[in-house]
């Protein structure tokens, strides 16, 4: 199953010499799949609906996708479509471009937070993401360990904030939020340090992605710093 998606994921799409033209691409196929997650999120993709959406039998997508599995991987490589283009100058500045470039995917695109975990074969397109923060840092004294590390984190940071983005605004989580406001309201002598932060200026809140992202530049900073001086 794993050298199937690869020829899916990294090998040229095999066209007959001969014969009538292919009634579907797999390019075609994922990008009916996208359209199938992005309205109703990835649980209720199928084969026997994006056959449906694309006017095809299911068993006619057989002959290009092996099955679902395989489907949501081709999907996922033409979701995230091509990663920024970074200046090559200063590492912070191209870092942050492209943290808020993949905070704006997962944003985009809300199943990719789903079908981008554990461990898989990631495409072309995908993994070029990976190359561009790992290019960021060449050069800056840290071992090919320690830059996978560092793009693990910085990935880890902006999916979770994606996850906290997208239960947010949400009726559920507007009666959480006033709720937890009024016990603020009645308790808020036992909860100090809570109440100010909650009641805290707006321009001071909802800046987690920035922060955080802000906060592991500045430790690799250190870092780098520190290995240079020594």
């Amino acid at each position: 199953m794993a050298d199937e998606l690869a020829r899916l994921l990294w090998g040229p799409q095999a066209r007959p010499r001969r014969g009538p033209k292919p009634a579907l691409s797999l390019d075609g196929i994922a990008r009916a799949g996208i359209e199938v997650a992005d309205a109703e999120g990835l649980a209720a993709l199928s084969m026997q609906r994006v056959a449906e959406l694309l006017g095809k039998t299911k068993m006619s997508l057989y002959r290009y996708v092996p099955g679902k599995a395989e489907l949501v991987a081709l999907m996922t490589d033409r979701a995230v479509e091509d990663p920024p283009d970074l200046t090559g100058g200063d590492w912070r500045t191209d870092l942050t471009a492209w943290s808020a470039a993949l905070f704006r995917a997962f944003a985009q695109h809300p199943w990719l937070l789903e079908a981008t975990v554990g461990a898989r074969l990631m495409g072309p397109r995908e993994l070029s993401w990976v190359e561009r923060a790992l290019a960021a840092l060449d050069g800056k004294g840290l071992t090919g360990g320690e830059r996978l590390d560092a793009v693990v984190l910085l990935t880890s940071h902006v999916r979770g904030i994606a996850q906290q983005s997208r239960a947010s605004g949400t009726e559920a989580e507007a009666r959480l939020v006033a709720a937890l406001a009024g016990v603020l309201r009645e308790h808020g002598d036992d909860y100090p340090a809570t109440l100010a932060a909650m009641t805290a200026p707006a321009e001071e809140r909802d800046q987690a992605l920035t922060f955080g992202v802000e906060r592991i530049l500045d430790g690799l900073e250190a870092l780098i710093s520190r290995r240079a001086g020594s």
